[in-house]
């Protein structure tokens, strides 16, 4: 199977775990059945919010969910029988450091659940401990040639967090480390990715602000022979509706994005006002769909192929 994907993604993100059940629900360590099943219940509804957006009508051909396993309960099945797109996650939840949610047995859950992708999460800066990125590009790569070997999809989210000297360097401004330095930083992340031997199909990286760094990486991305069909998306970072849209704006133009995969920025509001009982669980599931399509509006009315 060749390297890449041919055609649009637009993935509404909800495979939060440890993070979503710690800040929607203030539940620490292990969950109880009875809590699980209002977490489940939150993911239904934000399902809900994306058949809708279906309904309303978004391009069922390029409408993706990327949910997880712990939570997702019949969400994976319901998507599949809807026709969507199904990315899922392989990562263990909440960890600074890559490493499989399920050990060894990470292959017999991809076949379970058989995703169109399976998904990574992955902080990597190249300037941080080596030792450190060296143990996640081992593991990383046992994941890609599992995945090609099996024919499968490889969709990685990288994250590329500042190291301290880096943020001193900005005057310990995120939004400066974001637009000085975060650029660079993420395409030389992927080049020693793709140099260790990780071969992915499907690039899920951060918004960059100037349209010339998203075509920066999207070059690096299909640097290579085989990777001409290598494509990328963007993630949304929780950030707001405003930053996410100028994001959007900036790669959508660009040859090698086709995309993206937004989580919170879609559905945190909705769903608390859904658990503080200020929205009804219908107006909860439209607030939802609203903000997909806004987004994907704005990618569409921006993106030249």
């Amino acid at each position: 199977m060749a390297l890449g994907y041919d055609g649009k993604l637009y993935i509404l993100a909800f495979d939060h775990r440890g993070s979503f059940q710690k800040k929607m629900f203030g539940i620490q360590g292990d969950p109880t059945p009875e809590e699980a099943e209002t977490i489940c219940d939150a993911k239904r509804l934000i399902l809900e919010g994306m058949l809708e957006a279906v309904v309303r009508g978004a391009d069922r051909k390029a409408t993706g969910v990327l949910v997880d396993e712990q939570f997702g309960s019949d969400i994976p099945q319901r998507a599949r029988e809807e026709g969507l797109t199904l990315a899922m996650p392989v990562e263990k939840s909440g960890q600074n450091e890559f490493d499989f949610d399920y050990g060894d047995d990470f292959g017999a859950h991809i076949e379970n659940f058989n995703p169109d992708f399976s998904k990574v999460l992955v902080r990597y800066n190249s300037d941080d401990d080596p030792t450190l990125n060296e143990r996640q590009l081992a593991r990383l790569k046992r994941l890609a040639d599992w995945l090609h070997e099996h024919d499968r999809k490889f969709l990685f989210e990288l994250l590329v967090p500042a190291t301290d000297a880096q943020l001193a360097q900005v005057g310990d401004d995120s939004d400066r480390y974001d637009a000085e330095l975060r650029p660079e930083l993420m395409r030389r992340a992927i080049e020693e990715i793709q140099n260790y031997g990780i071969e992915v199909d499907v690039w899920k990286i951060e918004g960059v602000d100037e349209r010339s760094d998203a075509a920066m990486l999207a070059a690096q991305t299909r640097s290579g022979p085989g990777r001409e069909n290598v494509v990328s998306v963007l993630l949304g970072r929780g950030a707001s509706n405003e930053k996410v849209i100028h994001w959007l704006e900036q790669a959508a133009p660009v040859e090698g994005f086709i995309g993206f995969a937004i989580g919170r920025s879609i559905w945190w509001d909705a769903l608390k006002g859904y658990l503080s009982k200020e929205l009804e669980r219908s107006a909860a599931a439209s607030q939802i769909a609203d903000n997909y399509l806004q987004f994907v509006e704005v990618y569409e009315r921006q993106s030249v192929h």
